[in-house]
C-alpha cells in the first residue's frame, strides 16, 4: 500500500483568507514511517486530515493504494486502509476499553472479534482494563487503547496526531516507542504529526512543514 499527495494545496476564509499551505507532494510507502514537523500554525494537523480524507484540499490529489480519493469514496478508504490515533483519544468515555477497541469494526459493519480486541489490548499492555469504562482510566492508558483501536480493522495506514502531546514525558517516551514499534512489527505505514524530536528521529524520514 503507497500513498501518494500530489500538489496538495488548503486554504482558510475565515475569519480572514489566508492560505496554509500549497503544493506539498509527499509519498509513504508499505512499511514506512514518516514525522510532520513544523512550528505551531504551519498546517500540521490539517494536513494529515486530508491525508486520512478527513478535510478536502483545494487544490491536487491523494492517491491510497492505487485508488483517488473523492468525496464519494472517502468513508470507504477511511474505513478500510486507515487507521487514526488522535491527541485527545477521542475516546467513547462510557464505553469499555474492550468496546472502544473494536468500534471502528462495528462502525464499518464488519466482523468484529472480541478475541482480537483483547489481543490487541493485550499488545498494548491493558488485558487487564478490558472491561474498565475508558474514563476511570489515565491519559497514558486511553493512548495505549486509542492505538489498540486504531489497529482495530488491520488497515496498512496509521495516521496518528502528537499522540503524546497530553502525557508527561515518562508516558510520551512510552507511548512513541510502542506504536512505532506495533506499527513496524505489522508492516503498517506510519505518518505522525509531533513537536517531539525525539519521536520524530525514530521514524524513517521526517517532513518539515513551512521550513
Amino acid at each position: 500500500m503507497t500513498l501518494i499527495a500530489k500538489n496538495i494545496s488548503k486554504s482558510f476564509d475565515y475569519p480572514e483568507k489566508f492560505t496554509v499551505f500549497s503544493n506539498i507532494s509527499l509519498e509513504v510507502k508499505q512499511g514506512e514511517s514518516v514525522a510532520i514537523c513544523g512550528r505551531s500554525g504551519s498546517g500540521k494537523t490539517t494536513l494529515l486530515h486530508i491525508l486520512g480524507t478527513l478535510e478536502k484540499p483545494d487544490t491536487g490529489d491523494l492517491i491510497i493504494d492505487g485508488q483517488v480519493a473523492t468525496p464519494q469514496n472517502a468513508s470507504f478508504l477511511r474505513q478500510h486502509y486507515i487507521g487514526f490515533v488522535f491527541q485527545s483519544y477521542n475516546l467513547l468515555e462510557d464505553f469499555t476499553a474492550l468496546e472502544n477497541v473494536l468500534m471502528p469494526a462495528r462502525i464499518a459493519r464488519m466482523k468484529y472479534d472480541k478475541e482480537k480486541g483483547l489481543h490487541l489490548l493485550e499488545q498494548v499492555g491493558l488485558s487487564h482494563r478490558a472491561h474498565f469504562p475508558v474514563k476511570l482510566l489515565s491519559g497514558g492508558e486511553r493512548q495505549r487503547i486509542a492505538i489498540a483501536r486504531a489497529l482495530c480493522n488491520d488497515p496498512n495506514l496509521i495516521l496518528a496526531d502528537e499522540p503524546s502531546g497530553n502525557l508527561d514525558s515518562a508516558n510520551a517516551e512510552a507511548i512513541g516507542a510502542l506504536l512505532l514499534s506495533l506499527t513496524k512489527e505489522k508492516d503498517k505505514s506510519l505518518i505522525l504529526v509531533t513537536h517531539d524530536e525525539q519521536l520524530a528521529s525514530l521514524c524513517d524520514r521526517i517532513y518539515k512543514l513551512g521550513s
